[in-house]
């Protein structure tokens, strides 16, 4: 899709699809540099809200498809003119070829679902259609319009504006406001002051997953403090094995192993009768067990000190002895 390239006044631009399109400041930054560097090399997809016009008056709005970003550099830069690429085609028909053309162009997740509900929603094109005009299958547009269906708005807004990247909006806010939403909202407040990274959000969630239910009451109002604690523990816990060496850390095994097995004697009562693979681990770790005993009893006998092998090891060569030779001489 191709049409005429144009030198546009910025005011006369539409953003009428800004919601649907991620700010990412440190693109918009790299942008700047390269237009105040080289000027502007892409031009901006723009589309007339009625496509039966052929030229720019004075009054026409033109909506802008692609190139938001380009924008706001250009208006970072106090530029009030752009260099705008023509479609001639309807709305509808804009945005999907700009969803089409992924090679050129990669999109977000959200940012493409976010195209999709304004053409859903906005602009009366069926999800079907949709698909095929974006050589895509059905699937697809429906995963993306689900994704927006489970993210709040305060968490679309924070992905937009670049507090919240995709990748946390999807796999941490997405499954958590299904399971309790207001601990969602919750934790994007305290996002906002805490700021925590992608890894950082990750790291909370696992540890929310496996917490009580008080513990997630505080969690959510206070991460950064919450994942503060987790890691001081982390390095209490290195130090003492670090002070312990291989002997506590085989020490804590032991007692470890103990409680399993205090563990599973007081299942037993409810296992009645004792399954054959019961039976056959008990047998197994019975073996391990003999083996372990048998290796701390030989070790505990042996000592290094008094091995012949390791003693003449530790010895070294050592001077060997003089051998026979002729008396020294005068020297003419």
């Amino acid at each position: 899709m191709h049409g005429p390239r144009l030198d546009v006044d910025l005011h006369l631009l539409e953003l009428r699809f800004a919601g649907a399109r991620l700010i990412e400041p440190q693109a918009v930054e790299k942008l700047v540099r390269s237009i105040e560097r080289d000027g502007q090399i892409v031009p901006l997809i723009v589309a007339a809200a009625s496509p039966d016009t052929s030229e720019v008056g004075n009054s026409e709005r033109l909506v802008l498809i692609d190139g938001y970003r380009r924008v706001a550099a250009l208006r970072r830069l106090g530029r009030d003119r752009a260099l705008v690429e023509r479609w001639p085609c309807d709305l509808a028909e804009a945005v999907l070829g700009v969803l089409a053309r992924t090679q050129s162009r990669s999109f977000a997740a959200i940012e493409e679902a976010l195209l999709l509900r304004e053409l859903t929603q906005g602009l009366g094109v069926s999800q079907r259609e949709a698909a095929r005009r974006c050589a895509r299958d059905g699937s697809w547009v429906n995963r993306r319009l689900q994704l927006l269906a489970s993210l709040p708005e305060a968490a679309l807004t924070a992905v937009r504006e670049g507090r919240l990247s995709t990748w946390s909006a999807a796999r941490v806010i997405a499954p958590l406001a299904r399971a309790n939403a207001g601990h969602v909202d919750r934790l994007l407040r305290s996002q906002g002051q805490a700021r925590l990274s992608t890894r950082e959000l990750g790291q909370w969630f696992e540890h929310y997953q496996k917490s009580r239910r008080g513990v997630r009451e505080r969690m959510v109002d206070h991460p950064r403090l919450f994942l503060q604690a987790v890691n001081e523990r982390a390095e209490q816990k290195s130090s003492e094995r670090l002070r312990d060496g291989p002997e506590g850390e085989c020490e804590a095994d032991l007692w470890r192993i103990n409680e399993l097995i205090c563990r599973v004697r007081k299942r037993l009562s409810m296992l009645c009768p004792i399954s054959a693979e019961l039976v056959t681990a008990l047998t197994r770790a019975q073996g391990n067990f003999e083996g372990l005993r048998d290796d701390i009893q030989r070790y505990s006998e042996y000592d290094p000190d008094r091995d012949p092998q390791r003693c003449a090891a530790s010895k070294g060569a050592g001077p060997e002895p003089a051998r026979d030779q002729p008396a020294a001489e005068a020297v003419a």
